[in-house]
């Protein structure tokens, strides 16, 4: 009996790793497609007329679209399972907005697609900690969690150096053409390859109201809403556009740019994973790098225009020291009862998310608002603006309480 039990047991990790694999996959496409436009700005701008103004608001839109989708992705985590969730909303949104912004002919196309993509997008790494959540010991999340992290981040990579070498080859529309069959291709195998959690039995009730309700989220939740920004804004939107305008780079160069400042975010984030175990604090680990990323970003904004190599290194560091996601994901979730941990972590996902998207729209109309004066101007200011941002929500953070499984 013993010995047909462990092949079983083996076979069942096994699925179960098999699966973890094809989230990451998806969570590699997540990556991709939230940064790929700054790359691209160049070439959409002149076949398109889409400025960087109308990227920003399709760039917004993706993450507002994927943070909007966070409550109802956090129902179907705890009442149907990650496996049809993440398969299905990403054949459909990941597939179908890809494919239809393959087929774009202006500006309004490409926010429509980005829009959907949010959605197919929505889903993937929360299956992931919601497995984590379920299924490993809860001092072990921060550090699975950040390797997910941080190996899915090889999107950020892919939509960088390499998407303009595809862009060259085979033009964008065939780049997202290929997306569009690979994000079916990913979602048919996470269809057939994870398998769901057993279900909490519980009589207890709640719901994201419940959550909210408890007072120690209320100083981590603001942290959520800035902390992942200033990264995924500049390597998402602007550092393409800065870059051009301010030191007048090539596309090639640009990609350059974005892969260094891509390998960077992917570092820190594996950095970041073991340090709450290390350190014995979540609270000081993420508020340590929120304060570092302020002063990188402050840097910035002082020698805005002086020297392309020192503003892509600080830019790096920003990207570096902004990989505490995980973590401060961790420190929430740890106050989470565990009938809800769906709805907690997609929750805190959407504050991060959705910070992300607000600042996508406010950093467009800032630079909106200030073109036409000093090529330095907009974009000192929207990196100043993203440095007060992140300083204010990490002084309310460091009144939170510590938290450690």
């Amino acid at each position: 009996m013993r010995r047909s039990g462990t092949p079983g047991k083996c076979s069942r990790e096994e699925r179960r790793v098999a699966g973890l694999i094809w989230l990451c996959l998806a969570y590699v496409l997540s990556q991709f497609f939230r940064a790929f436009l700054a790359v691209l700005s160049e070439v959409l701008e002149r076949d398109l007329g889409a400025a960087p103004e109308a990227l920003a608001t399709a760039s917004g839109l993706w993450f507002l679209s994927f943070a909007a989708m966070q409550i109802p992705v956090g129902w179907a985590l705890d009442r149907i399972g990650p496996r049809r969730t993440a398969a299905v909303l990403l054949l459909l949104g990941g597939g179908g907005g890809a494919a239809l912004f393959a087929l774009a002919g202006g500006p309004a196309h490409i926010s429509i697609a980005m829009f959907l993509i949010g959605i197919g997008c929505s889903p993937v790494l929360m299956a992931s900690y919601y497995i984590f959540a379920r299924e490993y010991p809860p001092a072990r999340f921060a550090t699975l969690a950040a390797l997910m992290l941080g190996v899915g981040s090889a999107g950020n990579i892919v939509a960088s150096y390499p998407t303009a070498l595809a862009a060259e080859l085979i033009g964008w529309r065939g780049t997202l053409a290929g997306l569009a069959a690979l994000s079916t291709l990913v979602a048919a195998g996470i269809f057939l390859s994870v398998r769901d959690p057993a279900r909490v039995e519980t009589e207890l009730r709640g719901s994201v109201l419940t959550i909210l309700k408890l007072p120690v989220m209320w100083l981590i939740l603001p942290m959520m809403l800035v902390n992942y920004a200033p990264a995924a804004t500049v390597r998402g939107l602007w550092i393409g556009p800065y870059l051009a305008d301010v030191f007048h780079l090539t596309t090639a160069q640009i990609g350059q740019a974005s892969l260094a400042m891509g390998a960077a975010m992917i570092a820190g984030t594996l950095c970041y994973g073991p340090m709450d175990r290390l350190l014995g604090t979540r609270k000081w680990v993420v508020a340590g790098g929120a304060l570092g990323s302020v002063a990188a970003l402050v840097w910035l904004t002082l020698v805005i225009g002086t020297s392309p190599l020192l503003s892509v290194a600080l830019l790096a560091v920003v990207g570096f020291l902004g990989g505490y996601f995980p973590v401060i994901i961790a420190h929430g979730r740890a106050f989470i009862p565990a009938h809800l941990v769906g709805r907690g972590v997609t929750l805190m996902n959407l504050f991060g998310i959705g910070g992300v998207g607000l600042m996508q729209f406010v950093t467009g109309r800032l630079h909106s608002g200030l073109s036409g004066g000093a090529v330095t101007a907009p974009y000192g200011v929207i990196f100043g603006f993203l440095a007060v941002t992140l300083l204010i929500g990490t002084v309310l953070y460091l009144f939170s309480r510590d938290s450690l499984d």
